[in-house]
C-alpha cells in the first residue's frame, strides 16, 4: 500500500524545485543557454550576443551555470589565456525547453502586447 508522503518532504521538494526553476528561468541564464546552444564562444562573444548583460552579471551567470553542471568552462592554453564556455549534455538537456519558451515567447508578442493594452484600458 502507497502511503502519502508528509507534507514536510512535500514542501522540501516544492523548495526545491522552486529555486530550480527561479534559476533556468531567470532572463539572462535563459539567454546565455540560448546563445550557447549551438557552439562554445569566448566570454567577450556571449557578451555581445545576450543584449544588456553586464560583465558582472553575465560572470554570476556563467559561474552559476558551471556551478549547477550546466556550462563546461575551459581554458585554452594561449598568450594570453583564452576561457571558452560550452553547454554541458546536462544543459543541452535545458536548451531544448528553453528554446521551445522563446519560440512561445516570440510568436505570442503580439497577442500580450494586445492583453496587456486592452487590460490597461480597462482599469
Amino acid at each position: 500500500m502507497n502511503m502519502p508522503t508528509p507534507p514536510a518532504a512535500n514542501t522540501a521538494d516544492c523548495r526545491g524545485v522552486s529555486e530550480i526553476l527561479n534559476r533556468v528561468g531567470d532572463k539572462w541564464t535563459m539567454q546565455v543557454v540560448v546563445v550557447l546552444r549551438d557552439r562554445p564562444r569566448r566570454f567577450n562573444d556571449l557578451k555581445r550576443q545576450v543584449a544588456g548583460i553586464s560583465q558582472q552579471m553575465l560572470t554570476r551567470t556563467l559561474k552559476t551555470l558551471e556551478r549547477d553542471g550546466m556550462v563546461e568552462r575551459t581554458v585554452c592554453a594561449t598568450t594570453p589565456p583564452q576561457v571558452e564556455y560550452a553547454l554541458s549534455e546536462f544543459g543541452h538537456s535545458l536548451s531544448e525547453p528553453v528554446r521551445q519558451l522563446a519560440q512561445w515567447a516570440a510568436a505570442n508578442l503580439v497577442t500580450i502586447h494586445d492583453n496587456r493594452l486592452r487590460y490597461d484600458t480597462d482599469r
